[in-house]
């Protein structure tokens, strides 16, 4: 980048030799005055008053207008002789939190480039002095005739300064207020909140220049001969709110629509859509119904793995239920049912007399074949015939 202005930074003691390059572009498109017969280029010819003739550039110099219209002759030499300490030196006057730095004072951008090897230690020195602090430096200099204030600041490893206009140049914003007392609803204000987190954030670098678009767009059409259709104006109402609460309510859904999130409920107080909902019939109902019951019925069973249980009444008069397979074979590690058969067939063989013996060799023979057998769920059926051969 071609630097336009060449000096040093001044800080403190440290003199920080810079060049001076400019931060930003323009890419506005410029037009040309022509005359509307012909075509003709127009241009501004620089004439001299007195005798009416064209002068170069190396004829104009400078002069300064008294109020009774003299003019003063002021050279270059007779600027560069001003005792201004700021002619070929930034000079940083304050470090200050970057919020002390009114926005509105903010004026053109340059890149502050170390000039030479030896500029590039304080250079850096400077420079992380300003990240660490959190801080911006304030300076005076001397740019196209005038002096200037200006703030330091790093973005990346680059020391940027922004020109400054003078607190006094700041008009004051009293005039540019709204007449009278207007109050704000606190449903109008939110809606405007409901707009403002519809809309969110935005990456910056991916805003451009529309307008500057559609005039490429314009005369490349025209150098090709081609028609240009007039858009169609869009509606904004004339700048006229009628009814502001419905303004703010369809720029809401505008917003939404515009970045496909029309609806979407955020829990946090916006306007959802509602959709009815749809009626089956009776028949239908009944139906689902039955089907979510069994639906239910079958995940019960497969989740707990119980199958269908039966009861059998033993000689004694008691109860005994049977689980199916799958039970069996899930409880198999367990042989409390097996005693209690057991200890039941025990006290109604006590009561037989001579037919003691014969039961409690059977019980156990019967209970050992259970537990052998029960890894293979058959614990119910070997019971049985265990228990007939008692009561006989």
């Amino acid at each position: 980048m071609r630097s336009i202005w060449n000096g040093a930074i001044s800080f403190g003691l440290v003199s920080i030799p810079i060049k001076l390059v400019n931060a930003t572009e323009n890419h506005s498109i410029s037009f040309r005055q022509i005359h509307l017969a012909d075509g003709g280029r127009i241009r501004y010819r620089k004439v001299c008053e007195l005798d009416e003739e064209e002068v170069s550039g190396g004829e104009i110099g400078k002069a300064y207008e008294d109020a009774d219209g003299t003019m003063i002759p002021i050279t270059d030499e007779d600027l560069a002789q001003l005792p201004l300490p700021t002619a070929k030196t930034i000079e940083i006057v304050a470090f200050v939190p970057a919020d002390r730095i009114d926005p509105l004072q903010m004026d053109a951008a340059y890149y502050l480039s170390a000039n030479g090897v030896p500029a590039a230690k304080p250079y850096t020195l400077l420079r992380e002095a300003l990240k660490r602090s959190n801080r911006v430096a304030v300076a005076k200099y001397a740019l196209r005739g005038r002096e200037r204030l200006g703030m330091l600041r790093v973005v990346d490893d680059v020391i940027a300064m922004h020109g400054l206009l003078w607190p006094d140049e700041i008009r004051a914003p009293q005039d540019a207020a709204p007449d009278g007392d207007i109050t704000v609803r606190d449903a109008e204000l939110d809606l405007a909140d409901a707009l403002m987190d519809t809309l969110g954030e935005v990456d910056m670098d991916s805003l451009h220049d529309d307008y500057r678009e559609a005039v490429e767009e314009l005369v490349a059409a025209k150098a090709a001969g081609e028609t240009v259709l007039p858009a169609e104006p869009e509606d904004t109402g004339d700048g006229k709110v009628i009814d502001l609460i419905a303004a703010l309510e369809n720029s809401v859904r505008a917003a939404r629509k515009s970045r496909n999130v029309e609806g979407a409920g955020d829990g946090d107080g916006g306007m959802a859509d509602v959709h009815p909902i749809k009626k089956t019939s009776s028949k239908t109902s009944g139906k689902t119904a039955r089907t979510t019951e069994a639906e239910q019925t079958t995940k019960a069973e497969q989740t707990t793995g119980t199958a269908k249980k039966t009861t059998h009444r033993t000689p004694t008069g008691k109860t005994v239920t049977r689980s199916g397979s799958s039970t069996a074979k899930k409880s198999a590690p367990k042989s409390t049912g097996a005693k209690k058969s057991t200890s039941t067939a025990k006290k109604s063989a006590g009561s037989a007399g001579s037919r003691t013996t014969t039961t409690k060799t059977t019980t156990k023979t019967a209970t050992k074949k259970r537990t052998s057998s029960s890894s293979g769920g058959t614990t119910a059926k070997k019971t049985t015939p265990s228990r007939k051969r008692t009561s006989a």
